[in-house]
């Protein structure tokens, strides 16, 4: 089969992934084989590749996948022969830990992630542990359903883990993939919360698309919004924003910060943080780790009663390094998705 490898680590303008044939796995005990159709493109695929995140090497990279059921491994039952599937970021964990037995495999000190620590959907097949594919729902096309898989699962846990109650006011600082998703989320479960959102200076058109998604303010991080946050997500790399939301969060609000690192650009933002003014008064901070299983079963239903209809820009599966290349430079019209199969007529 064709698949896009990573076998090493560089900067992203030296296009480190590579074409190759390479064999068409075979499902084990408990596992599933799709034939892909989709997989969407990911910041943390470019973490990946430039060496911030450790990956098993040589790796097919790719988390946001969609196809359909090829074959059954050995006692799988939970899908039939042809349906459509998709597969996140979760791709195993042990199942017998504490965290795993309360259902938080996402904390798992064996959790697996799908395209990092094996093989993902950068290629025409994959296999994975029936347990980590979930059925796609009917109104979603296959490039639709992808961002979903990442930007749209994670964006919900971290609205979760915020405890927002219906009344109070969500900020969103950073207004990219996850949080244009996560705001049609919030509008839909949380109908009389105020929501603000905060882009860096000069994304006018970042605040402007929020506004048209139901935002009740936007402006840029550093301004004074209209009320304080009861809660609030943070989407960026930058540390900047970390200290902003907790000067405009109100007593006893909690930060969820939903990104997989921080840059070191603006660290000694953090060497501000004033007791009084950022931490006292029971202000929390919390961090998503990945996403669990439960995630997901739940997330996707919603996104297709809401309904969110991501918007997508797509590539063949050759033109990966380029995708990646845009989606470093913030070109992308939309999130970008690699075109592996054609869709059935």
């Amino acid at each position: 089969m064709k698949a896009m490898m990573l076998t090493r680590t560089g900067p992203m303008e030296d296009r480190p992934l590579e074409l190759r044939q390479v064999p068409t796995p075979q499902p084990q005990q408990g596992e599933i084989r799709i034939r892909i159709a989709v997989c969407g493109v990911c910041h943390t695929e470019l973490d990946e590749i430039e060496g911030r995140l450790a990956a098993r090497l040589p790796v097919i990279p790719g988390h946001q996948v969609v196809g359909r059921v090829d074959a059954l491994g050995p006692g799988a039952d939970m899908f039939q022969l042809g349906q459509r599937v998709g597969v996140a970021w979760i791709y195993g964990a042990c199942g017998r830990c504490p965290a795993c037995r309360i259902g938080n495999e996402n904390l798992c000190p064996d959790f697996r992630g799908t395209g990092c620590d094996a093989d993902g959907g950068y290629a025409e097949y994959m296999v994975v542990p029936e347990l980590s594919a979930y059925p796609i729902p009917e109104p979603f096309t296959d490039a639709q359903a992808a961002p979903l898989l990442c930007a749209g699962v994670v964006g919900y846990r971290a609205l979760r883990l915020t405890n927002l109650r219906d009344g109070q006011t969500l900020g969103f600082f950073g207004f990219g993939a996850s949080a244009h998703l996560l705001i049609q989320v919030a509008r839909h479960r949380f109908p009389t919360s105020k929501i603000f959102v905060f882009t860096r200076p000069g994304q006018q058109s970042h605040q402007d698309l929020a506004r048209s998604l139901g935002a009740d303010w936007s402006g840029a991080t550093g301004e004074q919004p209209p009320g304080p946050l009861d809660a609030a997500i943070d989407t960026t790399p930058a540390w900047t924003p970390i200290v902003e939301a907790m000067r405009v969060l109100a007593p006893g609000g909690r930060l969820v910060i939903n990104a997989i690192r921080k840059e070191d650009r603006d660290k000694d933002a953090l060497l501000h943080l004033d007791y009084a003014t950022h931490l006292w008064r029971e202000k929390e901070i919390k961090t998503v780790a990945n996403v669990t299983r439960q995630d997901a079963r739940e997330f996707l239903p919603l996104a297709a009663e809401i309904p969110i209809r991501p918007q997508v820009q797509e590539f063949p599966l050759e033109q990966a390094n380029d995708a990646l290349r845009l989606v470093k430079e913030g070109k992308t019209q939309g999130a970008a998705v690699l075109r592996i199969a054609r869709p059935a007529p």
